[in-house]
């Protein structure tokens, strides 16, 4: 499924596929046994693990979820597992997931899912050009051919909207997993995440990034959610598992070769040399002015509501427009302010 269009029967045909469970069961909560047992909780990635792991596997083996009460499980995506539906299903207590409109996109669906935390603050998605060609700015894409996957339909139809170019004024290809297109020329601007220095090795150094951000199209990515149960009857376990993620992000931005270790230790087909070049672009996202002030996952009213303006305007919400209340709230983030701005 694209993380970009989604329905109530698509939630529906993904609830029963991981179990037909009700949306009212809950998959946190304190083991038997002694009251000192801790809280296992959960986590539903969006796609395969990687080095959007990197906070997680660092408290896990620092035993910061230990000091705050939790048993943190990992249970990762891929291309046939709808987390969103999963968690919203009740079959993991929270998830983490690539891009902020999912969220958005799945609580219109009536998926009672919300975010609490952004772990990245600004959005990695990027459109790469050549110097022959150089797009440096949305009104540079005008007369050229952009090269996408599916999913950043949308994104590049907000990015023309928000910038006043009509769609037709740019043309419009589908690209695979790499960059080739770019270099042969098929396209005059490929898009990828540019925390992905793999990818954009082909690239060499004639490469010119224009930021999805930057044309203001600001989406958080690497976004934490729950439902509103967990919520409701959880919330001091779920402040737990966001304090001790900040502490693992803090630790690995400031032990950057040893938390890489950790990763690759817990998750032995990533690549260390190529991890090490990664996270150093990676920690830039994770970390910046607003976490600064605010704390790491720090976000805000104000940008949830820009999205959901966003993507109100394009049609995306089939059912319903959520209100930015039923999208997020900050009650965790405010939980845990005192960790999060250690770190920030």
């Amino acid at each position: 499924m694209s993380e970009f269009s989604m329905n109530r029967r698509d939630f529906v045909k993904g609830a029963a596929a991981v179990g037909g469970l009700a949306a009212a069961q809950t998959f946190l909560s304190v083991r038997p046994g002694s009251a000192a047992s801790p809280a296992k909780i959960r986590m539903q990635l969006g796609w395969l693990a990687s080095n959007g792991l990197l906070g997680e596997v660092v408290a896990v083996k620092k035993g910061f979820y230990a000091e705050q009460g939790v048993e943190l499980e990992i249970v990762p995506g891929g291309p046939n597992v709808d987390g969103v539906a999963g968690v919203a299903a009740g079959q993991s207590a929270v998830g983490q997931i690539s891009s902020s409109p999912s969220v958005m996109l799945a609580r219109g669906a009536g998926m009672p899912v919300k975010a609490i935390a952004a772990g990245y603050q600004k959005h990695p998605y990027a459109y790469y050009s050549r110097n022959a060609k150089p797009v440096r700015s949305a009104k540079d894409m005008i007369g050229k051919t952009v090269a996408i996957q599916p999913t950043g339909a949308i994104l590049l139809r907000a990015l023309l909207a928000k910038n006043g170019i009509p769609e037709d004024q740019v043309k419009v290809v589908n690209m695979g997993a790499d960059m080739n297109q770019l270099i042969t020329g098929q396209a005059d601007v490929v898009v990828g995440w540019i925390t992905n220095t793999n990818a954009l090795k082909v690239l060499g150094d004639d490469r010119i990034d224009l930021m999805l951000w930057d044309t203001g199209i600001q989406l958080y990515a690497n976004v934490y959610y729950t439902t509103d149960a967990e919520l409701a009857e959880h919330s001091k376990e779920l402040s737990g598992f966001l304090a001790a993620t900040a502490k693992g992000w803090g630790y690995a931005r400031d032990h950057q070769e040893e938390a890489v270790d950790i990763l690759v230790e817990a998750y032995p087909n990533l690549d260390k040399t190529s991890e090490m070049e990664t996270i150093g672009p990676l920690m830039k996202f994770a970390f910046n002015e607003t976490t600064k002030a605010d704390g790491w996952g720090a976000m805000t009213k104000e940008n949830w509501a820009a999205q959901i303006k966003t993507y109100a305007d394009l049609g995306q919400f089939k059912e319903k427009v959520p209100t930015v209340d039923d999208v997020m709230t900050l009650s965790l983030l405010e939980a845990t302010t005192d960790i999060r701005k250690q770190v920030g």
